[in-house]
């Protein structure tokens, strides 16, 4: 969806007066990367017999690499996101991880269509990527700095 509304930026005339049955071709598409967003390990809530913490914990293994358990984590809230489309709701948790929890690179399930990079903010820039309007992301990333400069990191030593 965000390559598209790029496209639909950069390219206004493919979406005017176009024939719906097929789309045309571009002759100067963009590069797949304006499609690249910054997100948090999210993942679909779809298995009735696990609870949120336990699919919580199955994404941040598949998408991050690192095995966390129930008790690593912390609910923080839900909240509605796509609220004019879908209306989905949405638990945000907080997990400390360390590199003994590490267990492979992440990624996420390449089958299931899933491009993860694991990126890493040093906290000192997190809210200044937070704001860059530069870097696309979605308003969980930005709530979710937001929340951690509140309530973590004026618990943590100075350095």
């Amino acid at each position: 969806a965000v390559y598209m509304c790029e496209v639909e930026r950069h390219h206004p005339e493919v979406f005017q007066n176009q024939d719906k049955e097929k789309f045309p071709c571009l002759d100067d598409p963009l590069p797949a990367v304006v499609g690249v967003t910054y997100e948090l390990c999210a993942g679909i809530v779809d298995k009735p017999d696990l609870s949120l913490e336990e699919i919580a914990c199955e994404e941040v293994l598949e998408e991050c690499g690192y095995r966390v358990s129930v008790t690593d984590l912390r609910r923080i809230t839900s909240y509605r996101s796509g609220v004019g489309v879908t209306g989905s709701r949405q638990t945000l948790f907080y997990a400390e991880v360390t590199d003994q929890m590490r267990t492979s690179g992440g990624g996420g399930q390449p089958e299931e269509g899933e491009l993860i990079e694991v990126v890493e903010i040093p906290l000192e820039e997190s809210m200044k990527f937070a704001y860059d309007e530069t870097f696309p992301k979605t308003m969980g990333v930005i709530f979710s700095f937001t929340w951690f400069q509140n309530n973590i990191a004026p618990k943590l030593p100075k350095k």
